[in-house]
């Protein structure tokens, strides 16, 4: 029970440091990189609600604890190697950035800058959460 609980807190952590940072970026830039990070306009069933931030950040923390109970169940129980973690955030980070097609209140697609952030966010992303599920992983037999 606690490397559960361990993992969902990891996915949290992580998850609000990515937040954080693209919110960040969006402040001090004027790129809609976390509304980006929020935006739920391209899920069919959503896109026609409108949601508080705080919700719509919730729904971003439930897919990065899912995403870290994945990696660490399926993926870092065969091997430790946090490099693994960092390419699926930059993998995960890829794939979503072409949503902001599907919306009027993100980032251009072409917009270099918004997808270096973007990138770097799930970068950073991948680090600080490899970081945590390679130390679950090591605590394991203490």
């Amino acid at each position: 029970m606690r490397e559960i609980n361990q993992t969902v807190a990891s996915g949290v952590v992580a998850g609000i440091f990515l937040g954080l940072f693209l919110k960040a970026v969006e402040y001090i830039t004027g790129l809609k990189v976390y509304t980006l990070l929020l935006n739920v306009d391209y899920i069919a069933i959503l896109k026609d609600y409108a949601f508080p931030e705080f919700v719509e950040f919730v729904f971003h923390l439930v897919i990065s604890v899912l995403l870290s109970l994945v990696t660490y169940y399926y993926l870092l129980k065969r091997t430790s190697k946090m490099r693994l973690v960092i390419n699926l955030s930059l993998l995960v980070g890829f794939l979503l950035y072409p949503t902001t097609m599907l919306s009027d209140r993100t980032p251009e697609i072409n917009s270099t800058y918004a997808f270096l952030f973007w990138m770097l966010g799930h970068g950073l992303y991948g680090v600080v959460l490899g970081w945590m599920l390679t130390n679950i992983r090591r605590n394991e037999g203490r």
